[in-house]
């Protein structure tokens, strides 16, 4: 699963420091999704980032099948 948490972030003028807090989740855990060392969050940290950065979460995560 790739993300596109960084660059929708990032164009939205949001901090990661912010989205973090928004989300209630670690700066440190975001910045590692947002770099790729780290996969598979559950669906409830996807569905709180999502949420914070008001993007569909399948889009943000890029879970439709590509072909």
């Amino acid at each position: 699963m790739s993300n596109r948490i960084k660059e929708i972030r990032i164009k939205k003028g949001m901090k990661l420091i912010e989205l973090a807090e928004l989300s209630n989740l670690s700066n440190g855990y975001i910045s590692h999704l947002e770099n790729g060392t780290r996969d598979n969050p559950s669906y409830k940290t996807m569905q709180k980032i999502a949420k914070v950065l008001n993007e569909d979460m399948t889009e943000l995560f890029c879970l439709h099948k590509i072909e």
